[in-house]
């Protein structure tokens, strides 16, 4: 079978379906990988790499058997493929529905990699946790950069600055982290989530656990409930007075408290936009470089990430 690798178009992606390694072991698989040229040079994958793995350089990969994304075809993009092609990325099948039917028109076998189940035996395909892991990372050092403070301690001759607090919402893997990132650079952190199973997890970093009595039951995937109007209502009461530096990686919850906020569910950083909503400053990012975008950003309030 041969495979087709095209060079993302969508403004700010930078990522690769794949890399020369994948590449390798496909190759010595059996399978005929062409990659279009120049689809890894802003992932620092130059062609040459791709050669030396085993790829094919061509100017068209959609003419392949099997074609590998990042992001959703573009509207030209799906025009290109065929009947009985098979297509694999992230698809947003929950939010971009005319993309799917556009998909669906041509034919097309299309998977999404954010539907694989979350299984033991599906973890090697786990994209979704890959990329969370990436965004929490991403999202402490960000609120670092630009929060008016240091995040640690410290102490001078001319006195002691006190730690940032930071208030990490969500506790599934970017918000687990984001919690790690941010202690690892010195700030007194705490975090949230309405699952009270995951306290042990966010305890085991280091940081403490935020008990505001909003517990929401999983649901059988193991995702947090989307909370009530009044469950709403009791979260937002207790953030009135605060004071503090805070890490949103949920933007759901509006939150009328100065602060600065790093919001991962819409992430893209060629296209940083600030904006101010209510006291708060807010860092709104996109949505590409990793992949956090509308159908992640509905699965985010579900799994408390």
């Amino acid at each position: 079978m041969k495979v087709g690798v095209p060079r993302e178009t969508a403004a700010g992606e930078r990522r690769v379906a794949l890399v020369p390694e994948t590449v390798k072991r496909l190759a010595g698989g059996g399978f005929e990988v062409a990659v279009e040229r120049g689809a890894g040079e802003a992932a620092s994958f130059p062609d040459p790499d791709y050669e030396q793995a085993g790829a094919t350089l061509v100017d068209d990969a959609y003419s392949a058997e099997a074609v590998v994304k990042v992001q959703s075809p573009s509207a030209d993009e799906a025009t290109r493929l065929r009947d009985s092609q098979i297509l694999i990325g992230f698809l947003q099948p929950l939010t971009d529905h005319e993309g799917i039917d556009r998909l669906s028109e041509r034919g097309v076998v299309a998977f999404a990699m954010e539907s694989i189940p979350r299984i033991t035996r599906a973890q090697a395909m786990d994209a979704l946790s890959s990329q969370a892991t990436v965004s929490g990372y991403k999202a402490a050092v960000l609120a670092a950069d630009r929060l008016p403070k240091f995040f640690p301690m410290l102490m001078t001759a001319a006195g002691t600055v006190a730690p940032a607090k930071v208030l990490v919402l969500g506790a599934g893997v970017a918000g687990l982290q984001a919690i790690a990132t941010a202690r690892r650079l010195g700030a007194v952190v705490s975090g949230f989530d309405v699952r009270p199973i995951v306290r042990e997890q966010v305890e085991s970093l280091g940081a403490t656990f935020l008990d505001l009595g909003v517990t929401g039951e999983e649901t059988a995937g193991g995702y947090a409930r989307e909370l009530t109007e009044e469950e709403h209502l009791t979260f937002v009461r207790h953030f009135g007075p605060l004071e503090t530096s805070i890490l949103a990686l949920n933007p759901d919850v509006k939150l009328r408290v100065r602060a600065e906020i790093a919001d991962v569910s819409n992430l893209d950083a060629d296209n940083e936009l600030w904006r101010e909503r209510s006291r708060m400053r807010m860092l709104q990012l996109g949505n590409r470089l990793w992949h956090t975008d509308s159908s992640f950003k509905y699965l985010q309030w579900r799994s408390g990430l």
